[in-house]
């Protein structure tokens, strides 16, 4: 059965489509017939990769290539020890990756979770009770209050149903539902004749007939959107990956050249040229670096969960620290999701709420005066009269929650009434007329002071009309004026009315409603937006960053709401039907030039995050409900609420708030900045060691003389002294003013000409250290197993002293700051210690074949590292005097 816009056809059209019958509902053998046609009202399984895949997708990488290559040389050669180090590094890396990949495949099983497990339907004009998985298209579906919703459903009939449904379409109120036939372009939140998989029946009931099940429905077709979405390669990891290339390809030409050279020019045999160039290989690849940038990330997640922000995949972490734009949903992310009163208009007079949210917590004020209820006796009747027409109830949960059993609106209301220190009353009721769509109103008959009233409550426009008054002058046009008014500032308002009846009246009706009332006032209602967002909405735009708002709800409430967070100019705003409506330039361009878009459907919400990529922002995505799921996947970096957000839109997202606080996104920023400074730190510290050690092994082929260093003595020194010395950078504090400058461009290279410059610089002075020692021990006939040794030790010196340059890019070193990383010293310790058990130890001699040295011997290594320290430390005075004079000419 294909596809429909359901909710554009008349329900005669409708039921000959489907083929049922609204009195009988469909037999037993045709729904048995359809169920083998249309298959189970499931969601498909995810495809799964196997484990084993996973883990060999690790290796993936140019550099690791390149030491499997190296690798298999050295076998064939029968240096089996280089072999096992050089394998034990690789298996090593791929092992930490394998550990920190968290990409579950739980989404699709999250939404299952939504689905009710049973349904009560109408087949042969009998009502039956059946499982979820067994509805067709065609069944006859009862719908009540509390139940969950299994299929998407095309209501027949409908009394007082409303349905909660913000979790699918971000309407933050429960929206009542009729049968009425609708346009064909209307978009999913104001299909008012339909009831969606996932949702809730919040009150009311209703009948209606299954139109679509399984992944045909909107539930499905979300499911579907987030297995198909692929998920983005962070910054970070593009960086890398160009950067692992650029090396790779600079290691084969060198090492060609090198090996041509030695071949050509000097009397070196092949076996011994091939481990030459061997360890000419291993030197330049940084085979530490990605142990050393997970351990990184990995802190980096430590820390943020520490501040209520979960992140679920590493590379996550230091994409925050990129982000130019974060898209927000509004319902329960900018805002409470907890509908709050925040004014009353009495007849010449206006009251002022305080509080927000449904804990009774707050006061009223008139001219910033608290009100007393003794004093303003209408305020009094209109709370007693919003009480007592109420079915909502307030309650404390066991958490100490405040919440509301009942529908949302109703439920601040009573809230409002509780915020009093006065008790108000709720009236015994004599007769009601229940809310019903058709006339907007609920009403009750109450006794009060021996006499009968009808309380009313309702849309203003209706009250109005009870009144009989003008809007166009006198009380009447007041009224239209504060309507007016208020329904600009994005609040819902609710009426209250009030008319003497007759002692002898026992029970009212609709006919009793059309005149005689005087309007008590009216009630202005929001759903407030969070206390902190708007400073941290405020703290965004310094950095940088642009905060956009995509909703559900309506367009005068998104952008009220919007304007009074600072998101957007108060005036424009794009609904999802306009974005409907344009090619991918004229998308583009509005997703750019707009901050506020209001009734958006689930694929608005990824078209726009994908047009912010296509434009090259680097887009988070903050959401809670179902519907925000492909988008929130899809984005760069996906935010979900952690406290009211679904499991689905957690399993999509790539970090969770578990505090649900917009402002924790801020702090979360600060540590992706921090992070992503940290790792172009370590890189910074990382790389000179690799291509001193390069240039060593380069320049003795190009001379023809010994190999200063063993392959495995330059693993030893990549991977433990760098991935030991480097975690010190990890700790270092957020460099200032991080916070105040804009993000960093997408396509921004991972060194800067700077970082370059400062790499060679330094690998000059190492390496030329070496060389000259080398030089001048070699003609003093020095052992050539002691020289070995203090090349070793002379590059750990180097390395470590190095290691306090690079803490800060440009600032003195033994600054007031020096002491304040304490692992820096830590590992400084744990360093200086593995390298006298390199130096005494006999096992650690016989494996890395080194030797014990004399107290003299100490002498060289540590100059040169008090050199590099000097040096750098000087350079980096004359490039603050350059940025300085830049600054002030």
């Amino acid at each position: 059965m294909q596809a429909k816009n359901w909710y554009g056809i008349d329900t005669v059209n409708l039921l000959k489509v489907l083929e049922t019958d609204a009195e009988v509902g469909l037999s037993e053998e045709k729904a048995k017939k359809r169920h083998e046609e249309y298959g189970a009202n499931e969601l498909p399984e995810p495809k799964r990769e196997p484990k084993l895949i996973k883990f060999f997708k690790h290796f993936n990488d140019v550099l690791i290539y390149v030491l499997l290559a190296a690798a298999v040389i050295t076998l064939l050669l029968g240096h089996l020890i280089d072999t096992a180090v050089i394998l034990m590094v690789v298996i090593i890396n791929a092992v930490i990756g394998y550990i920190q990949q968290s990409k579950a495949e739980k989404a699709l099983e999250s939404i299952k979770k939504m689905l009710s497990l049973k349904a009560i339907v109408l087949r042969d004009s009998v009502r039956r009770e059946v499982r979820s998985a067994e509805l067709v298209p065609g069944d006859l579906v009862v719908l009540s209050a509390g139940e969950k919703n299994s299929a998407d459903i095309r209501i027949l009939k409908a009394a007082n149903l409303k349905v909660e449904e913000s979790s699918l379409t971000g309407e933050s109120e429960a929206v009542e539902k009729n049968s009425a036939v609708l346009p064909n372009d209307t978009v999913l939140g104001d299909r008012l004749n339909m009831v969606f998989a996932g949702t809730t029946i919040a009150s009311g009931s209703g009948i209606g007939v299954v139109v679509a099940i399984g992944s045909a429905t909107e539930l499905g077709q979300i499911s579907s959107s987030i297995e198909e979405v692929d998920r983005l390669q962070t910054p970070l990891l593009k960086q890398t990956a160009a950067f692992g290339k650029v090396i790779s390809l600079t290691i084969i030409i060198s090492s060609f050249v090198i090996f041509t050279i030695g071949y050509l020019f000097h009397d070196y045999a092949t076996a011994e040229l091939l481990l030459a160039i061997i360890g000419l290989a291993v030197a330049a690849i940084p085979e530490g670096l990605p142990a050393v940038l997970s351990i990184i990330l990995a802190i980096g997640v430590q820390r943020m969960a520490g501040q209520n922000a979960i992140v679920r995949n590493l590379p996550s972490v230091e994409t925050l620290g990129a982000v130019t734009v974060i898209c927000s949903d509004k319902t329960g992310t900018l805002t409470k999701n907890e509908m709050t009163v925040t004014s009353v208009i009495l007849e010449e007079k206006e009251l002022t709420v305080t509080g927000t949210g449904y804990a009774p917590v707050g006061s009223v004020f008139y001219n910033k005066q608290p009100v007393n209820l003794v004093e303003y006796p209408d305020f009094k009747e209109f709370l007693t009269a919003i009480k007592t027409v109420n079915e909502a109830h307030l309650r404390c949960d066991e958490k100490g929650n405040w919440v509301i059993s009942g529908d949302a609106t109703e439920g601040c209301l009573i809230t409002l009434a509780e915020k009093m220190n006065e008790e108000v009353q709720r009236l015994p009721i004599l007769s009601k007329i229940p809310f019903d769509s058709d006339y907007k109103y609920m009403a009750a008959l109450v006794e009060k002071e021996q006499s009968k009233w009808i309380y009313v409550k309702g849309a203003p426009e209706s009250l109005l009309g009870m009144t009989g008054l003008s809007t166009s002058y006198g009380e009447g046009a007041y009224w239209h004026e504060k309507m007016f008014q208020h329904a600009n500032k994005g609040e819902r308002l609710i009426a209250v009315a009030t008319k003497q009846v007759r002692s002898s009246t026992c029970f009212i009706n609709h006919e009793d409603m059309e005149s005689g009332f005087g309007l008590i006032g009216l009630a202005g209602i929001i759903d407030p937006p969070r206390e902190e967002v708007i400073d941290a909405i405020k703290q965004c735009r310094k950095a940088g960053i642009i905060v956009k708002m995509i909703t559900g709800d309506h367009k005068d409430t998104a952008v009220a709401i919007g304007a009074q967070m600072g998101i957007g100019d108060g005036k424009r705003v794009l609904e999802g039907k306009d974005l409907d409506r344009m090619d991918e330039k004229e998308l583009a361009q509005a997703a750019v030039n707009y901050d506020v878009f209001a009734r958006t459907s689930p694929n608005n919400k990824l078209q726009l995050v994908q047009a912010l990529q296509a434009e090259q922002h680097i887009c988070a995505m903050t959401g809670d409900g179902v519907n925000d799921a492909p988008a929130l996947k899809r984005a760069d970096i996906g935010v979900a609420m952690g406290i009211k957000g679904t499991e689905v839109s957690k399993e999509a997202a790539g970090m969770v708030l578990v505090d649900d606080n917009f402002s924790t996104i801020v702090n979360a920023v600060k540590e992706g900045r921090r992070v992503y400074d940290n790792l172009k730190k370590t890189i910074l510290f990382i790389l000179p060691t690799n291509i001193s050690e390069g240039a060593l092994i380069f320049v003795s082929i190009l001379f023809g003389t010994a190999m200063p260093l063993t392959t495995v003595q330059i693993l030893w020194v990549n991977m433990i002294s760098a991935v030991t010395i480097s975690l010190a950078i990890a700790f270092e504090k957020l460099e200032p003013g991080a916070m105040k400058r804009p993000p960093r461009k997408p396509n921004a290279k991972l060194l800067s000409p700077y970082y370059i410059f400062r790499i060679f610089f330094v690998s000059f002075i190492i390496c030329g250290g070496i060389l000259l020692m080398n030089m001048l021990l070699t003609e003093q006939q020095i052992d050539p197993s002691i020289i070995n040794t203090m090349t070793l030790q002379a590059l750990v010196m180097a390395q470590l002293m190095y290691l306090f340059n690079c803490r800060s890019e440009t600032e003195f070193a033994l600054n007031r700051n020096f002491f304040s990383n304490k692992i820096a010293f830590i590992v400084s310790f744990i360093l200086v210690s593995g390298q006298l058990a390199v130096t005494y130890m006999p096992f650690m001699n016989m494996l890395l074949g080194t030797v014990p040295l004399k107290a003299e011997d100490w002498i060289w290594p540590l100059a040169i590292g008090v050199l590099v320290f000097v040096i750098v430390e000087f350079e980096k005075w004359i490039v603050r005097r350059i940025k300085t004079s830049k600054k002030f000419r």
